[in-house]
């Protein structure tokens, strides 16, 4: 029976310290540098995505073509290894988008019939009330999830929207023992193969929460993935020039340390609990690209500074690890 979704009774910030709040503002920014990047990209054609619209309006300012050229590549590469996966396990398992902030994925893996079992995401709760009120008022957001619910309604409210093949939960990855607790509640399977996608989200946090994150990933689910993507070669002049810009928004990359290279990334991993680990920077990433690809968006507008786009892609890498698996395949995933 199709579901229809319960009104939230508010949409109001999740409860935290004022500093540790004061101290996430500039990183719950770069939510919003995110999706309006992606925003602009999808509107020029680098990529299609029917429903970014309904979460980020268009602005006026253009992105510069390293930018976008810079998301194409990340979205192209993540894509790649979260599809190798689902094939992996024939769909039969369940995604955790780690700081998912206005990601599409759930209503884009609906329209190709690639949805795995369950499909969860992790935010902020600030952003992810946002987030859930967009969903509430659009149909074109709220539609596809409660054709898939079987119940008569859906279980909504301010920081938490759980259904069927679905859920979103406002959590700070930084407390593994409330994230378990929240995710158990929306009928997290630890026995099913697990993918957790991480984009720009543990340089936010310190190396030890980010490997107690890791950690309890590892110890949490009997077969896994991980996609992690952000920054690498963070101790060259480039890289300094990036963490000041960041500084002066209030946006401080605590984990910079384990983005020295893409040996310290690869270790960190394995450090963790992962059985394999393997890295590209992105300029790698980029020369791999299926050619005719590279040529259609090479050609939607002119690059002057190629060397600008070569160091920038130098300073951000895709990461993947498994964990068991070794019945699936997955240690044969690769970009």
């Amino acid at each position: 029976m199709a579901g229809s979704l319960r009104e939230p009774p508010s949409f109001t910030p999740g409860s935290s310290s004022s500093s540790r709040d004061t101290d996430d503002e500039g990183v719950r920014g770069t939510c919003e540098d995110a999706s309006l990047c992606k925003r602009f990209a999808v509107s020029i054609g680098y990529w299609h995505d029917p429903y970014i619209q309904h979460f980020v309006r268009l602005t006026k300012e253009r992105k510069a073509p390293e930018i976008n050229r810079g998301y194409f590549a990340r979205v192209h590469g993540v894509n790649q290894l979260m599809k190798a996966f689902l094939r992996k396990t024939e769909c039969h398992c369940q995604i955790f988008n780690l700081g998912a902030g206005m990601d599409t994925t759930f209503w884009n893996l609906k329209d190709e019939d690639l949805l795995p079992t369950k499909y969860f995401e992790v935010d902020f709760p600030m952003i992810v009330s946002r987030k859930l009120h967009n969903i509430k008022n659009k149909p074109p957001l709220s539609n596809p999830i409660i054709e898939l619910h079987s119940e008569d309604t859906l279980h909504m409210d301010g920081h938490i929207l759980d259904s069927k093949r679905y859920a979103i939960i406002g959590a700070d990855l930084r407390d593994t023992h409330v994230l378990e607790e929240k995710l158990k509640k929306c009928n997290m399977n630890t026995q099913l193969p697990t993918l957790l996608i991480a984009e720009c989200v543990l340089v936010y946090m310190t190396p030890e929460q980010s490997a107690n994150l890791l950690k309890w990933a590892t110890n949490t689910f009997e077969t896994a993935m991980l996609i992690n993507y952000e920054q690498v070669n963070m101790g060259d002049r480039f890289g300094q020039i990036m963490i000041e810009n960041l500084r002066r928004r209030q946006c401080d990359l605590a984990g910079v340390e384990t983005c020295k290279s893409l040996e310290s990334q690869k270790e960190r991993l394995l450090s963790t609990g992962w059985e394999t680990a393997s890295v590209v920077d992105m300029m790698e990433l980029y020369s791999r690209l299926p050619r005719a690809e590279v040529t259609r968006i090479e050609s939607l507008e002119f690059l002057d500074e190629v060397e600008l786009l070569e160091q920038l892609m130098q300073h951000y890498c895709l990461c993947w690890a498994t964990k068991g698996g070794s019945e699936l395949g997955l240690k044969d995933i690769t970009y």
